[in-house]
Protein backbone atom coordinates (compact mmCIF):
# COMPACT_ATOMS: atom_id res chain seq x y z
CA UNK A 1 0.00 0.00 0.00
CA UNK A 2 1.50 3.34 -1.05
CA UNK A 3 1.13 5.83 1.78
CA UNK A 4 2.94 8.75 0.13
CA UNK A 5 2.37 10.28 -3.26
CA UNK A 6 5.80 10.16 -4.87
CA UNK A 7 5.49 9.18 -8.55
CA UNK A 8 7.84 6.41 -9.67
CA UNK A 9 9.74 8.72 -12.02
CA UNK A 10 10.47 11.09 -9.12
CA UNK A 11 11.78 8.52 -6.59
CA UNK A 12 15.50 9.21 -6.86
CA UNK A 13 15.03 12.98 -7.05
CA UNK A 14 12.73 12.80 -4.02
CA UNK A 15 15.37 11.16 -1.84
CA UNK A 16 18.11 13.46 -3.14
CA UNK A 17 16.00 16.51 -2.21
CA UNK A 18 15.44 15.11 1.28
CA UNK A 19 19.18 14.43 1.62
CA UNK A 20 20.07 17.97 0.52
CA UNK A 21 17.56 19.35 3.02
CA UNK A 22 19.10 17.22 5.77
CA UNK A 23 22.59 18.57 5.06
CA UNK A 24 21.34 22.18 5.17
CA UNK A 25 19.47 21.58 8.44
CA UNK A 26 22.51 20.01 10.10
CA UNK A 27 24.70 22.91 8.96
CA UNK A 28 22.20 25.39 10.39
CA UNK A 29 22.13 23.48 13.67
CA UNK A 30 25.94 23.52 13.80
CA UNK A 31 26.10 27.28 13.17
CA UNK A 32 23.39 28.03 15.73
CA UNK A 33 25.04 25.83 18.35
CA UNK A 34 28.46 27.44 17.76
CA UNK A 35 26.82 30.85 18.11
CA UNK A 36 25.25 29.76 21.40
CA UNK A 37 28.60 28.59 22.76
CA UNK A 38 30.07 32.02 22.03
CA UNK A 39 27.17 34.28 23.03
CA UNK A 40 25.27 32.02 25.49
CA UNK A 41 22.12 33.33 23.83
CA UNK A 42 19.37 30.77 24.36
CA UNK A 43 17.55 31.98 21.25
CA UNK A 44 20.40 30.58 19.13
CA UNK A 45 20.20 27.30 21.02
CA UNK A 46 16.44 26.99 20.47
CA UNK A 47 16.79 27.87 16.79
CA UNK A 48 19.44 25.18 16.42
CA UNK A 49 17.26 22.68 18.27
CA UNK A 50 14.36 23.44 15.93
CA UNK A 51 16.51 22.81 12.86
CA UNK A 52 17.94 19.66 14.45
CA UNK A 53 14.44 18.24 15.06
CA UNK A 54 13.48 18.89 11.45
CA UNK A 55 16.78 17.30 10.39
CA UNK A 56 15.97 14.16 12.41
CA UNK A 57 12.60 14.14 10.65
CA UNK A 58 14.40 14.14 7.30
CA UNK A 59 16.48 11.14 8.41
CA UNK A 60 13.29 9.27 9.32
CA UNK A 61 11.74 10.22 5.96
CA UNK A 62 14.79 9.13 3.95
CA UNK A 63 15.08 5.75 5.70
CA UNK A 64 11.35 5.10 5.38
CA UNK A 65 11.28 5.97 1.68
CA UNK A 66 14.30 3.78 0.97
CA UNK A 67 12.61 0.80 2.64
CA UNK A 68 9.26 1.63 1.03
CA UNK A 69 10.41 2.14 -2.54
CA UNK A 70 13.64 0.22 -2.92
CA UNK A 71 12.71 -3.40 -2.40
CA UNK A 72 16.15 -4.87 -1.74
CA UNK A 73 16.77 -8.46 -0.76
CA UNK A 74 17.79 -7.38 2.75
CA UNK A 75 14.61 -5.39 3.43
CA UNK A 76 12.49 -8.17 1.95
CA UNK A 77 14.11 -10.79 4.19
CA UNK A 78 13.69 -8.62 7.27
CA UNK A 79 10.07 -7.93 6.40
CA UNK A 80 9.27 -11.60 5.84
CA UNK A 81 11.00 -12.59 9.09
CA UNK A 82 8.95 -10.05 11.05
CA UNK A 83 5.64 -11.11 9.52
CA UNK A 84 6.28 -14.86 9.81
CA UNK A 85 7.30 -14.37 13.45
CA UNK A 86 3.82 -12.91 14.07
CA UNK A 87 5.34 -9.74 15.51
CA UNK A 88 3.05 -7.73 13.22
CA UNK A 89 0.61 -8.76 10.50
CA UNK A 90 2.12 -6.46 7.87
CA UNK A 91 5.35 -4.52 7.47
CA UNK A 92 3.28 -1.46 6.50
CA UNK A 93 3.26 -0.64 10.19
CA UNK A 94 6.93 0.34 9.94
CA UNK A 95 6.15 2.75 7.13
CA UNK A 96 3.42 4.34 9.24
CA UNK A 97 5.78 4.60 12.21
CA UNK A 98 8.50 6.15 10.05
CA UNK A 99 6.27 8.83 8.59
CA UNK A 100 4.62 9.43 11.98
CA UNK A 101 7.96 10.27 13.58
CA UNK A 102 8.95 12.32 10.55
CA UNK A 103 5.88 14.53 10.77
CA UNK A 104 5.95 14.66 14.55
CA UNK A 105 9.55 15.90 14.53
CA UNK A 106 8.89 18.50 11.81
CA UNK A 107 5.97 19.98 13.74
CA UNK A 108 7.95 19.96 16.98
CA UNK A 109 10.86 21.67 15.22
CA UNK A 110 8.62 24.37 13.75
CA UNK A 111 6.96 24.89 17.11
CA UNK A 112 10.34 25.33 18.82
CA UNK A 113 11.37 27.93 16.20
CA UNK A 114 8.02 29.69 16.59
CA UNK A 115 8.42 29.84 20.39
CA UNK A 116 11.85 31.50 20.28
CA UNK A 117 10.58 35.07 20.96
CA UNK A 118 8.44 33.91 23.86
CA UNK A 119 9.32 32.68 27.32
CA UNK A 120 9.81 28.91 27.20
CA UNK A 121 7.86 27.44 30.07
CA UNK A 122 5.88 24.24 30.44
CA UNK A 123 2.35 25.62 30.75
CA UNK A 124 -1.09 24.18 30.10
CA UNK A 125 -1.09 25.80 26.66
CA UNK A 126 2.29 24.23 25.91
CA UNK A 127 1.01 20.76 26.84
CA UNK A 128 -2.13 21.25 24.77
CA UNK A 129 -0.03 22.21 21.73
CA UNK A 130 2.16 19.14 22.20
CA UNK A 131 -0.94 16.96 22.38
CA UNK A 132 -2.38 18.49 19.20
CA UNK A 133 0.95 18.02 17.41
CA UNK A 134 0.99 14.36 18.45
CA UNK A 135 -2.60 13.80 17.26
CA UNK A 136 -1.93 15.59 13.98
CA UNK A 137 1.13 13.43 13.29
CA UNK A 138 -0.79 10.29 14.28
CA UNK A 139 -3.65 11.01 11.88
CA UNK A 140 -1.51 12.36 9.06
CA UNK A 141 -1.12 9.02 7.25
CA UNK A 142 -4.81 9.12 6.29
CA UNK A 143 -5.66 12.81 6.75
CA UNK A 144 -2.42 14.14 5.32
CA UNK A 145 -3.77 17.67 4.84
CA UNK A 146 -4.05 18.10 8.64
CA UNK A 147 -0.29 17.86 8.84
CA UNK A 148 0.32 20.36 6.04
CA UNK A 149 -2.24 22.81 7.43
CA UNK A 150 -0.63 22.63 10.87
CA UNK A 151 2.84 23.13 9.39
CA UNK A 152 1.49 26.07 7.38
CA UNK A 153 0.08 27.70 10.54
CA UNK A 154 3.40 27.35 12.35
CA UNK A 155 5.30 28.70 9.34
CA UNK A 156 2.95 31.69 9.05
CA UNK A 157 3.58 32.48 12.72
CA UNK A 158 7.36 32.09 12.28
CA UNK A 159 7.29 34.40 9.24
CA UNK A 160 5.36 37.01 11.22
CA UNK A 161 7.91 36.85 14.07
CA UNK A 162 10.90 37.28 11.74
CA UNK A 163 9.13 39.99 9.73
CA UNK A 164 8.72 42.02 12.91
CA UNK A 165 12.36 41.38 13.79
CA UNK A 166 13.46 42.53 10.34
CA UNK A 167 11.44 45.74 10.64
CA UNK A 168 13.43 46.54 13.78
CA UNK A 169 16.90 45.39 12.73
CA UNK A 170 16.89 45.64 8.92
CA UNK A 171 19.47 42.84 8.84
CA UNK A 172 19.86 40.95 5.56
CA UNK A 173 20.08 37.50 7.12
CA UNK A 174 16.73 37.99 8.82
CA UNK A 175 15.27 38.97 5.47
CA UNK A 176 16.72 35.80 3.94
CA UNK A 177 15.03 33.75 6.68
CA UNK A 178 11.69 35.45 5.96
CA UNK A 179 12.01 34.62 2.25
CA UNK A 180 13.06 31.01 2.94
CA UNK A 181 10.23 30.36 5.38
CA UNK A 182 7.74 32.06 3.04
CA UNK A 183 8.68 29.73 0.18
CA UNK A 184 8.51 26.79 2.59
CA UNK A 185 4.98 27.91 3.53
CA UNK A 186 4.08 28.04 -0.17
CA UNK A 187 5.28 24.45 -0.54
CA UNK A 188 2.93 23.40 2.28
CA UNK A 189 0.01 25.00 0.43
CA UNK A 190 0.93 23.02 -2.68
CA UNK A 191 1.34 19.83 -0.60
CA UNK A 192 -2.34 20.14 0.34
CA UNK A 193 -3.08 18.97 -3.20
CA UNK A 194 -0.27 16.42 -3.33
CA UNK A 195 -2.57 13.43 -3.77
CA UNK A 196 -1.91 14.18 -7.42
CA UNK A 197 1.58 12.84 -8.06
CA UNK A 198 2.72 15.75 -10.23
CA UNK A 199 1.61 18.24 -7.61
CA UNK A 200 3.68 16.40 -5.02
CA UNK A 201 6.76 16.73 -7.23
CA UNK A 202 6.12 20.46 -7.70
CA UNK A 203 5.73 20.92 -3.93
CA UNK A 204 9.02 19.14 -3.30
CA UNK A 205 10.80 21.35 -5.84
CA UNK A 206 9.38 24.49 -4.20
CA UNK A 207 10.51 23.21 -0.81
CA UNK A 208 13.94 22.52 -2.32
CA UNK A 209 14.11 26.19 -3.32
CA UNK A 210 13.49 27.22 0.29
CA UNK A 211 16.44 25.09 1.44
CA UNK A 212 18.59 26.48 -1.37
CA UNK A 213 17.88 29.96 0.04
CA UNK A 214 18.84 28.71 3.50
CA UNK A 215 22.11 27.57 1.92
CA UNK A 216 22.64 31.16 0.77
CA UNK A 217 22.09 32.18 4.39
CA UNK A 218 24.74 29.70 5.56
CA UNK A 219 27.26 31.02 3.03
CA UNK A 220 26.59 34.60 4.10
CA UNK A 221 26.99 33.77 7.79
CA UNK A 222 30.31 32.02 7.12
CA UNK A 223 31.59 34.91 5.00
CA UNK A 224 30.55 37.47 7.62
CA UNK A 225 32.21 35.35 10.30
CA UNK A 226 35.51 35.52 8.43
CA UNK A 227 35.32 39.31 8.23
CA UNK A 228 34.79 39.86 11.95
CA UNK A 229 34.78 37.96 15.21
CA UNK A 230 31.51 36.08 16.01
CA UNK A 231 29.32 38.40 18.06
CA UNK A 232 25.75 37.28 17.58
CA UNK A 233 25.93 37.32 13.79
CA UNK A 234 23.79 34.22 13.51
CA UNK A 235 20.49 33.18 11.90
CA UNK A 236 18.56 34.39 14.89
CA UNK A 237 20.14 37.80 15.30
CA UNK A 238 20.77 38.55 11.66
Amino acid sequence: MKIVFTPDWFLTSDILIDTFSLVILLLLFSLAFKSYKVSKNKSSLYLGLGFLLIGLAEISTILTKIVLYYDTSITSQIGMAIVTSNIVSTVDIFYYIGFFFSRLLVLLGLYVIYKIPYEAKITKDFLIILYLIFVTALLSHSLYYFYHLTALIFLASIIDNYRKTYQKTKLKTTKILVVAFSIMALSQIIFLFSKLAYIYAIAQMVQLLSYAILLVLIVKIIKDGKKEKPSGNNPRHA
